[in-house]
């Protein structure tokens, strides 16, 4: 485990840490160009397709490998070097960005092929995201591992606010010069990530059976407060995802048109940055548990509002604190997860656990549609934050456990 210093001041503890600082610019720079990916392979494909239909296969292409190879990517992350599955993944994913920008150049880049380099990027970042989670906890020490959630979730709200933006930017240019911009970064993203140097645990090997696969499945079923941090996101992000009728909101309820859905797009991640900032600095320590349901329990008052709102600042507020409590939520869950996950097992528990995730956003999204086409806008979003807050009480009585949860460092209870 690479070395730490101590400091009151909590920053220089994570940032002095030369593993934790190229892990970080490797997210932020694998991240950053995964949002401007998703931009630019839009825009292109509605170019030349004109149909709604293909960009629903876009994001089909996207969420199948990860449902496909959750089992297969936690196998991988927990036999061999994490490092090296991140530096393959980033290294598939930057010539992907190249195809495409290779496609432009000779103009023969039609909507078929750019659904199989998604499906590729996609299968890549399957692998990269549950084990890029897993190899955090080898690079600091768990008393300040905490923070280094919380930094690592401030690095991906400040790509997920400026990669939409900039790969607009960078579109405008032409979908080549896109590409190979996404790909630089693809490839900056690597270079940090060979940068880092750590001890490699030593790892007992395990036959590939199909015990030693669902080991992650069983573990998760045999801790019930895992179990239950997991599930209850999964609910939580499953009833609350008011964010996909945003366009309704701009358009026919707070009249804002483009640029106003632009912001209401963007207040979530700014909550959730400014309060991963707070975190960072000043880390939860006690009574971890109950604020998690807290966290959840506002994010879900938060939707409320929100549904309710006629008004366009008192939107941006609600979307604001429904992010910040989202990721007081994750740090406390991540925080948990991993640190009660033994690290042998832990690239497998993180593929579930990144799965569930997944499943929860793209499925939120659907639940949302269909229930604003059962009961109209409003009540859509009213009934999903009230749902969240039900599955929150709930999960309180649901997992003991998980609500006596303490301390998240060493020797927690």
């Amino acid at each position: 485990m690479s070395t730490t210093f101590s400091n009151p001041a909590g920053v220089p503890v994570l940032f002095r840490n030369r593993a934790f600082v190229c892990y970080w610019f490797s997210r932020v720079s694998s991240t950053l160009a995964y949002q401007m990916l998703a931009v630019a392979v839009g825009w292109q494909m509605y170019a030349l397709t004109g149909s709604v239909f293909y960009l629903g296969l876009v994001g089909l292409a996207q969420f199948a490998p990860a449902f496909l190879l959750t089992l297969v990517v936690g196998h991988v992350a927990d036999r061999c070097d994490r490092r090296a599955v991140i530096r393959v993944c980033q290294l598939v994913e930057g010539i992907g960005a190249a195809a495409l920008a290779a496609g432009c150049l000779t103009g023969r880049l039609d909507a078929r092929a750019i659904l199989a380099v998604v499906f590729v990027v996609g299968a890549a970042r399957a692998f990269e995201h549950p084990t890029m989670q897993a190899l955090l906890p080898n690079l600091v020490t768990p008393e300040v591992f905490p923070r280094a959630v919380a930094r690592s979730a401030s690095s991906t709200q400040t790509a997920n606010i400026l990669g939409p933006a900039l790969g607009g930017l960078v579109y405008a240019a032409g979908p080549g010069g896109a590409y190979t911009t996404i790909g630089s970064l693809y490839l900056c993203g690597f270079v940090f990530m060979c940068l880092i140097r750590m001890e490699r645990a030593v790892r007992e090997k395990e036959a590939v059976a199909l015990r030693s696969v669902f080991a992650g499945v069983a573990f998760i079923r045999s801790r019930p407060a895992i179990l239950g941090a997991i599930s209850l996101d999964l609910f939580a992000v499953l009833l609350g995802g008011a964010t996909a009728l945003l366009p309704v909101y701009a358009k026919n309820i707070l009249v804002v048109g483009p640029q106003g859905l632009g912001l209401l797009r963007s207040a979530p991640s700014a909550g959730a940055l400014l309060m991963s900032l707070l975190l960072g600095r000043y880390p939860l320590r006690r009574r971890a548990g109950r604020k998690m349901f807290g966290a959840v329990i506002v994010f879900g008052a938060a939707t409320v509002v929100f549904g309710l709102s006629t008004s366009f600042p008192l939107s941006l507020a609600a979307l604001a604190v429904l992010g910040a409590a989202d990721v007081i939520s994750v740090v406390i869950r991540h925080s948990l997860v991993q640190l009660g996950t033994p690290d042998a097992m832990r690239g497998r528990v993180s593929a579930i656990n990144s799965m569930f995730i997944g499943t929860s956003n793209q499925l939120g999204e659907f639940e949302s549609g269909v229930t604003a086409a059962w009961f109209g806008v409003v009540p859509a979003v009213i009934i999903g934050g009230v749902g969240t807050i039900v599955t929150a009480l709930a999960w309180m009585r649901l997992f003991p456990d998980l609500a006596r949860v303490d301390n998240l460092g060493p020797g927690r209870q």
